[in-house]
């Protein structure tokens, strides 16, 4: 099930995996399908199968689903879900369906690694085991569910912070260049010190397609996270973003100001350190790290940036802010 943030890219590598024969996309169908990276689904990864269905419907069973994934014939050994939030409708239709296959190797399920809680002591970068998980959280449901109650060989990834060519999610970046390009000043918190982890999407289906090279390995570990190991500071991602769109360095207003005072005021990451180590990943998998880094990127993101549409932007709680600094 894709989520086209990372299943565009994970889909092109794993076309050009040995293991696989045929890949399946089960896409929803509210997608709009002349924008990225849906238009690129036919040039970019041929002889692809996607069917579309409306993911988000509770209220799918089973039977409805097997028969949306081609009927009862259809098996898949290799299963990526890179959609579900927790284990209801579909998304628990499909893990229900898969423990009848008998067939499955790897169901491999990209979490979040916002179910983490770090607290005053915790060390960064944050490891696998070393820090508590919010166990409420859907996620955590999910992988719960996946591999106790449908005893599923679940290999679990927890990505943070993904951008990413022919990507729908510009959020993280695109908040520095929405001021930058308004001339309005910076609202990041203090001390602007803390480091962010921002991963290119293409190095996440990197990692995500690494268990089929190590299945065994990959199942006994189970969970790992998802990021890269090249760390920027806020203020870093500031000026990276102001070189881009011809600001100069002593140009770029930026306010630091009290995030327990304010909050994050529309800031895209936490107010404090939050990043993780792939190092496990590494270790078990045999990763090779990211080969992408955003200050190789932020040029061409700039120009992508400058052709989307930016008319219903809302700057409004900056100005508050900025007021009363």
């Amino acid at each position: 099930m894709g989520n086209p943030t990372i299943g565009f890219q994970l889909a092109k590598k794993l076309a050009t995996n040995d293991k696989i024969d045929s890949i399946t996309i089960l896409q929803d169908k509210n997608c709009n399908l002349d924008s990225e990276p849906f238009r690129s689904y036919a040039s970019d990864i041929p002889d692809t199968n996607v069917i579309f269905a409306e993911l988000g419907d509770e209220s799918m069973g089973t039977e409805e689903v097997q028969k949306i994934l081609g009927g009862d014939d259809a098996k898949f050994e290799y299963i990526y879900d890179n959609f579900s939030k927790g284990p209801e409708g579909m998304s628990k239709a499909l893990c229900d369906i898969a423990k009848g296959w008998d067939c499955v190797k790897l169901y491999t399920y990209v979490s979040s690694a916002g179910m983490y809680q770090p607290s005053e002591t915790t060390e960064f970068p944050m490891a696998e085991g070393s820090t508590p998980i919010k166990e409420s959280a859907g996620q955590a449901k999910m992988d719960k569910y996946i591999a106790e109650e449908c005893s599923l060989p679940l290999v679990s990834f927890r990505p943070q912070y993904i951008y990413g060519e022919k990507s729908n999610k510009h959020d993280y970046i695109d908040w520095f260049f929405d001021r930058l390009s308004a001339g309005l000043p910076l609202l990041i918190p203090s001390p602007g010190t803390q480091k962010v982890s921002l991963t290119n999407s293409e190095d996440v289906a990197s990692l995500l397609v690494a268990p089929l090279d190590n299945e065994e390995a990959a199942i006994e570990q189970r969970y790992f996270n998802c990021g890269t190991d090249k760390l920027l500071t806020y203020d870093e991602v500031a000026f990276l973003c102001a070189e881009a769109a011809g600001i100069s360095k002593d140009d770029v207003k930026i306010e630091h100001y009290s995030g327990e005072k304010f909050g994050k005021v529309k800031f895209p990451f936490r107010l404090t350190d939050f990043y993780v180590s792939p190092d496990m990943a590494k270790e078990k998998l045999g990763y090779k790290g990211s080969s992408k880094s955003l200050a190789d990127d932020i040029t061409w993101y700039y120009e992508n940036y400058k052709a989307r549409d930016k008319s219903s932007l809302d700057l409004s709680k900056d100005q508050e802010v900025l007021a009363e600094l």
